[in-house]
């Protein structure tokens, strides 16, 4: 590539399948590929290989330019085209919705407008969310669309999904009705979270909490964001709205990560070093939410049990009791013992 691209193109890590499909678009309408492989500076030399990697930019030029030039945003994956800006409406008819939960309603029952290929289906159960992919009749003709297909609708719907509440939006699961590809790594770099092939149907999974959120944007901003909307789906949201409250729940069920951060980022799919900056930004920070989860259990236990206090410390995430004294006594200004003879009811 020209020097001159190399700085904004990225590390390459979309693999070449990818690009075969859209290829696979053209070739079903007879139509010549080149421009929108020059357009995103991929010889069709490289297309030939299936170990070669583009960049997010590459992709998102790639995507745009066959876009435009097929009239056609799903790419070859529909009985019948969607035309340029088809996406855009759906957005449009969600971004007046007062949450996320819906607007992605909204956004699954008016894809069925577009096409009835396939059926979206927005669903709640057990606390978590969950984005299914019914599909109705074969996408494209060949294995490499359907796979291309299915991963680009759970992006833009991902995506969008945190652009409307201006935030990273963890899924607790992505699955996918085919099996492991030779490329699956590259899926890990676009789902912030476990990625599972050999499902029964492609699915989101995400903490349902999210669905409660208002939505961050306005008329105005989905206007500039429609101007740019590929990028959506090819990089990832880093602020995470709820993130102060996922940490404090995962502490207040696991006593094991109060005292075991990189135990705690694990289960966050976030190294350490990001969950602390994450914290920082949101205006708060892991020990202050230790300190504010230990004490809100100990002074349950000492409350409603008749536990010892030493049993209490070690339940609240300390060491030892003569700790756990300490810090109670900066909390409360008395000792476990007081403080359970003071409010204990009698």
């Amino acid at each position: 590539m020209p020097r001159a691209l190399s700085a904004r193109a990225g590390t390459a890590a979309t693999p070449m399948a990818f690009v075969q499909a859209v290829v696979q678009a053209y070739e079903q309408r007879s139509i010549d590929p080149a421009h929108a492989l020059a357009a995103a500076q991929i010889t069709p030399l490289s297309v030939r290989d299936a170990q070669a990697r583009i960049t997010a930019w590459q992709m998102e030029a790639l995507c745009g330019a066959a876009m435009r030039e097929l009239d056609d945003e799903a790419l070859g994956w529909f009985s019948r085209p969607l035309p340029w800006g088809s996406y855009g409406m759906l957005a449009r008819a969600s971004i007046t919705a007062p949450h996320l939960g819906l607007a992605l309603a909204r956004w699954c029952r008016h894809h069925a407008l577009l096409t009835d290929d396939l059926i979206l289906h927005l669903s709640e159960e057990a606390n978590t969310a969950c984005i299914t992919i019914e599909e109705r009749r074969p996408l494209g003709p060949a294995g490499s669309l359907r796979e291309f297909c299915l991963l680009s609708i759970l992006r833009n719907i991902h995506g969008l999904a945190c652009w409307l509440i201006d935030s990273r939006l963890p899924l607790a699961r992505v699955q996918f009705p085919f099996g492991r590809p030779a490329h699956a790594g590259a899926y890990t770099l676009m789902f912030p979270g476990p990625v599972v092939f050999d499902a029964p149907a492609a699915a989101l999974h995400f903490d349902a909490r999210y669905l409660a959120l208002p939505l961050a944007r306005d008329e105005a901003a989905l206007q500039r964001m429609l101007q740019r909307a590929l990028p959506l789906t090819v990089l990832q949201y880093r602020r995470d709205r709820l993130l102060v409250a996922r940490v404090r729940q995962l502490l207040t069920a696991d006593p094991a990560a109060l005292v075991n951060a990189s135990l705690l980022a694990e289960q966050l799919h976030l190294s350490p070093r990001t969950l602390h900056r994450q914290l920082g930004q949101e205006g708060a920070s892991l020990q202050q939410l230790k300190n504010e989860v230990r004490r809100a259990q100990a002074e349950y236990l000492l409350r409603h049990t008749n536990r010892p206090v030493k049993q209490v410390a070690r339940q609240a995430g300390f060491a030892n009791d003569k700790s756990f004294a300490r810090a109670f006594r900066d909390w409360t200004g008395c000792s476990p013992a007081q403080y359970r003879e003071r409010y204990r009811p009698t």
